[in-house]
């Protein structure tokens, strides 16, 4: 299979890993939209692991997407709930309290966190693309064994030759 058409959840055995535990942090966080720096921090407890990030956040869009300046992360699911989640409160705020906040407090407004049924149907989903990628992967060798076989009936079928052409010489 083309290194192309590969999964991206083959790229690396902790791959699967690095997704569930980014959709952990990235659902829950009181922010929802990060540097890579600070996904990093606040996954692995490491910012210097940022280019790591980034790229397990390119190569899945159908859980992350960047910015327009493609510095900063989020989760695709919590982008759909509305800005209306004071991060110092933890409360949801009215369109009215929303509009009332000062530009500096509206910093302090980001989308609300997921729910555990939300979070544990994306790593439903996460482990379900794995699995799918693995099956796909043992599928397009589906020839393997037959050239296994082929090749031990022709080493059968050589060696009883040469034993053969043996016994008529002597």
């Amino acid at each position: 299979m083309p290194e192309s058409a590969r999964s991206p959840y083959l790229h690396d055995p902790n791959r699967l890993g690095d997704v569930i535990a980014a959709i952990q942090a990235m659902a829950t966080y009181k922010f929802y939209k990060l540097e890579f720096a600070g996904w990093a921090e606040r996954i692995v407890g490491d910012a210097n692991q940022a280019d790591h990030w980034r790229q397990v956040f390119q190569e899945h869009p159908e859980f992350f997407r960047l910015d327009t300046e493609r510095v900063r992360a989020s989760l695709v699911w919590r982008r759909q709930h509305r800005k209306r989640f004071n991060v110092d409160s933890e409360t949801m705020l009215t369109d009215e309290e929303y509009s009332a906040l000062s530009p500096q407090r509206k910093t302090r407004v980001s989308r609300a966190p997921l729910g555990a049924s939300e979070v544990s149907t994306l790593i439903k989903t996460a482990t379900d693309l794995h699995s799918r990628a693995l099956e796909q992967k043992k599928e397009s060798r589906w020839w393997l064994p037959i050239i296994a076989a082929a090749a031990s009936l022709f080493g059968s079928v050589t060696g009883a030759l040469i034993g053969a052409l043996l016994k008529v010489q002597k």
